[in-house]
């Protein structure tokens, strides 16, 4: 089972016709779905036919109530999940080639206290976007969690995020954290790769650099660099979500024997979320 520890919020898509006309109207479409690393991963993962429990606080409200019934129907453990406070918000500005630019409120998902170990019993990798380590309390409930996936030999995953998260943690911290929290996988775009900078990668880390339509690039396999061609996908007006997808098809593959493999499996998954939102 892979478990996912993060947040859980409502999506608003902003699909923007032109530039954003400030001081004034630009036309746009708008939309609403769920929405939250961690949540995004877990459903990817349970559509590669793998089981998938999510771990966060969602708000005990309308919202919050209605994200966790569709987790649910969709095949997710939230049995775990937490209900309090009121549910956080996320707006995706989506340009005219894709590229999106988040507004975030996070609200009661950054106040996740109290793990229980139970919460790990029968996960084989615990998956940890950085939002879940940067702040709030659930920063020392992943921190807690991620020792005991360790005690338990569960592997960690970790996906870097945010470059401006990145940024507002400390660069020198952000790479200490990883360090110390030792994951088997990290996760990083292009832009958090180069931040973060693959030679701080810790030792016995893999860290798999997504780079969207570009070949994706793992460091540390056989003590070298390998490309992995990304599956085209044409059309794509909205890459919301792609790369948590490409995380639960990279790690509910055998990525422990099979690093390539692996992450043709998450470039197949990212693919088919992308496939799904394409336009005509």
């Amino acid at each position: 089972m892979l478990a996912t520890l993060g947040d859980l919020v409502e999506d608003v898509i902003v699909r923007l016709d032109g530039p954003v006309n400030i001081a004034s109207d630009t036309a746009a479409t708008i939309s609403h779905r769920r929405g939250g690393s961690a949540a995004n991963t877990a459903v990817a993962a349970v559509r590669q036919g793998a089981a998938a429990r999510f771990l966060g606080q969602v708000g005990s409200d309308a919202i919050g109530a209605a994200l966790l019934e569709e987790m649910a129907e969709l095949g997710v453990d939230v049995s775990m999940t937490r209900c309090a406070g009121s549910t956080g918000t996320i707006v995706a500005l989506v340009d005219d080639r894709g590229e999106r630019s988040m507004l975030t409120d996070r609200r009661t998902c950054t106040h996740l206290t109290g793990p229980e170990r139970r919460w790990l019993d029968g996960v084989g990798v615990l998956h940890v976007p950085f939002y879940s380590l940067a702040v709030g309390a659930i920063a020392t409930t992943a921190r807690t969690l991620i020792g005991w996936a360790h005690e338990r030999d569960i592997a960690v995953s970790i996906d870097l995020s945010s470059t401006s998260v990145m940024e507002a943690f400390g660069i020198d911290d952000v790479r200490r954290s990883m360090t110390e929290l030792a994951p088997s996988i990290l996760f990083a775009n292009r832009d958090e790769s180069s931040l973060f900078d693959a030679r701080s990668t810790p030792v016995g880390t893999l860290l798999v650099e997504k780079r969207g339509p570009d070949p994706a690039v793992l460091h540390g396999v056989h003590d070298a660099a390998v490309e992995v061609p990304a599956t085209a996908v044409d059309g794509v007006d909205d890459t919301t979500g792609a790369g948590d997808a490409f995380a639960a098809g990279f790690l509910t593959a055998d990525w422990r024997t099979d690093a390539i493999g692996a992450c043709e499996s998450g470039h197949r998954a990212a693919a088919a979320l992308l496939t799904s939102r394409a336009t005509p």
